[in-house]
């Protein structure tokens, strides 16, 4: 009896350990058994002699074993909810809440509590133990990424400590890894480090599988996920696909798990002070070629930089002739003034939008694109260089209000002398005002000459000037009523009164006109 005979040399050793300490806690510390175990084997061992003498043999011991220590029972612990054993089955295998199992069982009697039924319900579940199957791939044919807690780090730029998150693409076959410490995992974020990631291998590969976070997938689900833009193209421009784990099931992409952060955390960062996260990356790529990467892999038996160098690095698929153009998509709205915002600037969008429209944003790192949600091309903008800044196209605002923009007094005083020695007269006249700001009154005149000819305009302002009435409203009038296809003609005020003609005699008398003064009559 195979299995006996080792519980005899278990025995064995055990009665060396109590020949050589007196006391159980000892043997317990030694031994790793049981203190009352502990205490019933020495209690039988003083029994048969067997703590001072010679030890029997293996045989002679396993025999002795075998005729006069019995077998301890397992522990019995019956529960109190057996008798319900069948009443129990059948309501859970109906859906029935566990609070509801009990107040059943109240009703026939049971006294027990809630814990009691929930430990026996569980008691009944049977669930197998979950196997997991190892998934190998081919050198080139998947990478796995993942972000990881790296504790706290120092901001280059205020020495100030701040969260750190570990950053570790590893491929599959050869374990060889890369990794660069950031300070958060937004999507531009994100990007960037693929980048980094594949100029450090200095290739890609076919597949990449990834977390479900969200500057990777907007929606997570194992059939049909709903990948960023952004991410989409990153991944059509390197040429890789996207392969994202089932949601809650991390082993999906165990060996950057185990092998990549987990690792990370307990070499490189074991230990280690908090250091400026700049000095962090330099230090890190060190360690990836060299205590990460020449180690001997606990699974392949390898070094992962020897088996990249000498196998896996020919099988990546080449870098593309230009890095990604890192570009966020986003969803803005449009607004009463014709703007979106995006990234704190300000775009403009075609006039024909209504206040409201939902657009899609494509922001590159120097030129903006906006679609609609059909993906219709509508503009494309030169990215704005400082928050608050307004990039507008003219083209975009409704005709009547493109000149208003454009008026300024260099043109103003440049068009009116094209039109005529009048019309720069006038203008100028106005300009010149001390006290009021006429600028867009004289853009105003301006834009009458495309109405009613730029000759007709030069003739309204000559005959305005010659009546001393070079005001806007005159000179739009001459040009209504007509005026200004005549030449003005101008009477001579005349040089002194005509002499009084003798054929010229009042009416009434002097007294007539003003007797009333003196107490005469009324005039009448």
């Amino acid at each position: 009896m195979p299995g006996r005979r080792k519980q005899s040399m278990d025995i064995r050793e055990l009665i060396l350990q109590m020949r050589r300490y007196s006391s159980d806690r000892a043997v317990q510390r030694n031994s790793g058994m049981h203190r009352q175990t502990v205490k019933r084997y020495r209690r039988w061992a003083t029994e048969q002699g067997l703590l001072a003498g010679p030890l029997p043999g293996p045989e002679a011991l396993a025999a002795l074993v075998q005729a006069t220590l019995p077998e301890k029972p397992p522990p019995q612990n019956v529960s109190s909810l057996e008798p319900y054993r069948a009443v129990i089955s059948q309501l859970h295998k109906a859906g029935v809440e566990m609070t509801a199992i009990l107040q059943r069982l109240r009703e026939r009697g049971y006294t027990g509590s809630y814990s009691s039924v929930r430990r026996f319900v569980k008691g009944l579940m049977h669930v197998p133990p979950e196997v997991f199957v190892r998934v190998e791939c081919k050198p080139g044919e998947e990478g796995q990424a993942d972000f990881g807690a790296a504790g706290w780090l120092l901001d280059p730029t205020s020495g100030q400590p701040r969260r750190a998150w570990a950053f570790v693409m590893t491929l599959t076959w050869s374990r060889h890894q890369y990794v660069e410490f950031v300070f958060d995992q937004k999507l531009p974020t994100w990007l960037l480090l693929h980048r980094h990631a594949f100029e450090f291998f200095g290739g890609v590969p076919e597949r990449l599988v990834v977390d479900n976070l969200k500057a990777a997938i907007v929606q997570a689900c194992f059939d049909d996920p709903l990948v960023q833009q952004a991410y989409r193209e990153c991944a059509e421009h390197y040429g890789f696909l996207i392969a994202p784990c089932r949601p809650a099931t991390p082993q999906h992409k165990g060996k950057v798990e185990q092998g990549g952060v987990h690792y990370v955390k307990r070499n490189f960062l074991g230990g280690r002070e908090p250091t400026l996260v700049t000095q962090a990356n330099q230090d890190v790529r060190t360690w990836c070629n060299t205590t990460a990467g020449q180690r001997i892999h606990g699974t392949t038996r390898e070094q992962p930089l020897l088996r990249f160098q000498q196998c896996e690095q020919a099988h990546l698929q080449p870098l593309p002739a230009t890095p990604y153009d890192l570009a966020v998509w986003k969803e803005a709205t449009v607004g009463s003034d014709g703007y979106i915002t995006f990234d704190n600037a300000y775009y403009s969008v075609p006039c024909r939008m209504p206040r409201g429209t939902k657009l899609r944003i494509r922001g590159g790192a120097q030129v903006v694109t906006i679609y609609t949600q059909q993906h219709e091309l509508l503009t494309t903008h030169d990215r704005a260089q400082h928050a608050g800044e307004r990039v507008t196209q003219l083209a975009h605002l409704p005709a009547t209000k493109v000149p208003g923009l454009l008026v300024n007094r260099e043109s103003c005083r440049t068009t009116a002398a094209r039109i005529g020695p009048a019309t720069s007269q006038v203008v100028q006249l106005w300009l010149d005002d001390p006290a009021v700001d006429r600028l867009r009154t004289a853009g105003r005149l301006l834009r009458l000459g495309e109405r009613y000819g730029n000759a007709t305009l030069e003739a309204a302002c000559t005959r305005a000037l010659q009546f001393d009435e070079p005001a806007y409203a005159t000179i739009k009038r001459i040009l209504v009523t007509g005026l200004a296809e005549t030449t003005p003609t101008m009477t001579p005020a005349p040089s002194s009164l005509p002499p009084p003609s003798s054929t010229y005699t009042f009416a009434r008398t002097a007294a007539e006109l003003l007797g009333h003064l003196f107490g005469g009559g009324l005039w009448n």
